[in-house]
């Protein structure tokens, strides 16, 4: 469409990062296609065929040399596979009702993008249309398009129509070859193979791939084209899982049903979020039975530590199994020495994985490929371990993860306070880490009220109330497998499950010192003690990861779970990141007032441990408005306005979707609402 005059289109003046709300996915793990709603691929920025961390095509278009396609419909039939519906008025008759239809079906697999066209005619004269497939190869890094620096359209591309024995090596970036119903596009680690069953291939002087088919359709017939992209990266850390999860069947291994006469929303999102589950998990290739949930789409198809164990955690109550693999899969990658540069201690489990360095534009951030930058990622595996061996996860699987249980409360007791205070805090060492490494990691997260950064070490306080709850469960643990032998450690170097709950008793007289403030907005612990020990006093989120954890007393979980479903950190939506009283508050900062589904649930999740059940349901309330409001599959975040001024919840437009941890909110929602 061409701007009108008086409406001309601005462009940035610097790069920004795509906008997402609006567009189309269909996804497999590490596979992904984002389009318009036409289907067709190369409008928007975040348009394209995506494979692990490379765009590998940017523009896809189907055309009708006879008829304009005019689209009508969109249908996600699932996570997987989505259809399009569009009309061919241009081959109809006189009549006003349309009688000419094309379907475009699209199904996305691990590597694969398969798609069937068909034309149905109720025409009573049998007809030709000709379609056309053009696609364009890509091959930009993700990393480049997230920042907004691949625009699709600058690479050098050498096309040539050759057979596949007289192929030739191209010094541009792009190379591509074709045979007879086919054509592949490579450029470094990375190719393509486009297989048009039927239709004529060819390559353009400008860098596209096209496939043509003319279609003889019958007399109230129909007629199809169909054409797959299989897609490969030798550079890739991970590979799709097999089969389908969850395996167990409603009712099995702890599922929750849903009463009949339970809210008909909750039925529709965990249907939306369990699809969403089962097409984000991935395996690392060395050990393909241990699959893990991808943090999300479409930035974050890998392995992220704190991302995948709170997805697991929230999904315990259906399956210990996705658990108790992505336990095994983060004890493997457990740290073993002491490196600045990946932020990697003995013990720590790490923060994220990556096939090169992840460079962040204009912050100076150079994270490497296997990066350990995150304070909470090792108490809350220990908090896993010990939760998916309370719901039944068997003796030996646990006696197994002991030698990483009793690393990991090592790093806790001995790594984790870089400065001798007492709690576990975090600083980036080298200047090009993460300058936060909680799970609010943007660089202006931890604020005072007046709007002013903290600086570090940060100890921040839901870190806290982890520690504790991993310290007494780890005890719990070692003193359960003690007597069998089988703790992890010979008899000389046992650590002292009695050392360590007195070391939790400390800790929280500690916290219970140090941490809580009074503000006009009321008393409520800090979101964290910066480098000179001063409680940071914004009112935040983070507090209510505290509740459960058994670091708060009952009074104070009581009081800080009103405090969160109070007017200034409820949004009627879910939870807010920061307060409104806050001088750093706007409704579409990242985690400074937005509000993310995975952390109200995490408070829901303490609430319902603490007993606090009828604050949880009002809790889950507000994410089943967000739920109906995001069309059951909801984003990684959304915008802090409240409901009172919205009908449905404001879009963050970057924001991921879906996401692990927010679709497995779902599950929690669930078990609060039906078993509170």
């Amino acid at each position: 469409m061409t701007p009108s005059p008086t409406a001309p289109q601005q462009v940035p003046q610097h790069p920004v990062q795509p906008l997402l709300s609006d567009a189309v996915i269909a996804l497999r793990a590490p596979t992904q296609v984002w389009s318009g709603r036409d289907g067709d691929l190369g409008a928007a920025p975040i348009d394209g065929i995506y494979h692990g961390d490379v765009r590998h095509v940017r523009d896809l278009v189907l055309e009708c040399a006879e008829s304009a396609v005019e689209y009508v419909s969109l249908a996600p039939e699932s996570a997987s596979h989505v259809v399009f519906g569009a009309l061919l008025r241009g081959v109809d008759d006189a009549r006003p009702d349309p009688t000419v239809r094309l379907v475009r079906d699209r199904r996305v697999g691990d590597g694969a993008l398969a798609e069937t066209w068909t034309v149905t005619s109720h025409l009573a004269e049998p007809t030709r249309v000709t379609l056309r497939l053009r696609l364009r190869p890509d091959f930009a890094s993700m990393h480049d398009v997230k920042a907004g620096l691949a625009d699709g359209r600058g690479h050098p591309t050498a096309a040539e129509t050759t057979t596949a024995a007289g192929a030739r090596q191209d010094a541009a970036r792009v190379a591509i070859t074709t045979r007879p119903g086919s054509a592949t596009a490579a450029s470094g680690s990375a190719h393509l193979t486009l297989t048009a069953a039927d239709g004529a291939v060819s390559t353009t002087p400008d860098g596209a791939i096209e496939a043509t088919w003319s279609l003889d359709v019958p007399a109230r017939g129909r007629a199809e084209a169909a054409w797959t992209l299989a897609l490969h990266d030798e550079a890739l850390v991970v590979r799709g899982a097999q089969g389908t999860w969850p395996a167990a069947t409603p009712g099995e291994r702890g599922v929750v049903r849903v009463p009949d006469d339970a809210d008909p929303r909750l039925s529709r999102w965990l249907d939306t979020a369990l699809d969403d589950l089962d097409a984000l998990r991935l395996t690392l290739p060395d050990h393909p039975g241990d699959d893990f949930f991808a943090a999300g789409a479409p930035w974050f198809f890998t392995l992220f530590g704190r991302d995948a164990i709170w997805a697991a955690r929230l999904a315990l109550p259906l399956d210990v199994g996705v658990a108790a693999s992505t336990l095994r899969v983060l004890a493997r990658l457990q740290g073993t020495a002491d490196d600045a540069d990946t932020a990697q201690e003995p013990g720590k489990i790490l923060h994220e994985l990556r096939s090169a360095p992840l460079e962040i534009p204009g912050e100076g951030v150079v994270l490497p490929p296997l990066y350990y930058g995150s304070v909470d990622s090792t108490p809350l595996w220990v908090c896993l371990l010990a939760d998916a061996w309370r719901a039944g996860l068997p003796d030996d699987e646990v006696a197994a993860l002991l030698p990483a249980l009793r690393d990991a409360l090592t790093w806790l007791t001995e790594y984790g306070d870089s400065d001798g205070d007492g709690f576990l805090d975090y600083i980036d060492r080298t200047g090009r880490g993460l300058a936060n490494q909680g799970w609010k990691d943007s660089g202006d997260s931890i604020q005072w009220r007046d709007g002013s950064l903290a600086e570090g070490p940060i100890a921040l306080c839901e870190v806290q109330g982890y520690a504790y709850e991993a310290a007494l469960a780890g005890a719990d643990l070692l003193e359960a497998f003690a007597h069998t032998g089988r703790d992890g450690a010979p008899a000389s170097d046992r650590l002292d499950p009695a050392a360590l709950r007195r070391w939790a008793a400390d800790l929280r007289a500690r916290f219970a010192e140090a941490y809580w403030v009074q503000t006009p907005e009321g008393r409520y612990p800090a979101v964290a003690l910066d480098r000179h020990k001063r409680p940071v006093d914004t009112l935040t989120s983070n507090i209510g990861h505290l509740l459960g954890t058994g670091i708060l007393d009952a009074t104070e979980e009581q009081h800080v779970a009103d405090l969160l479903l109070g007017p200034s950190m409820s949004s009627g939506y879910g939870i807010r990141t920061m307060s409104t009283g806050a001088a750093g508050y706007w409704p579409l900062s990242y985690h400074g007032g937005s509000v993310w589904t995975h952390d109200t649930a995490i408070v829901v999740h303490g609430m319902h441990r603490a007993g606090l059940d009828d604050q949880a349901r009002r809790a889950v309330d507000g994410l089943l408005a967000a739920a109906e409001g995001f069309a059951y599959r909801v984003p990684e975040l959304h915008g802090g306005d409240a409901a009172t001024r919205a009908g449905v919840p404001t879009p963050y437009p970057a924001a991921c979707r879906p996401q692990a941890w927010s679709a497995a909110a779902a599950i929690t929602c669930l078990e609060v609402s039906t078993r509170g």
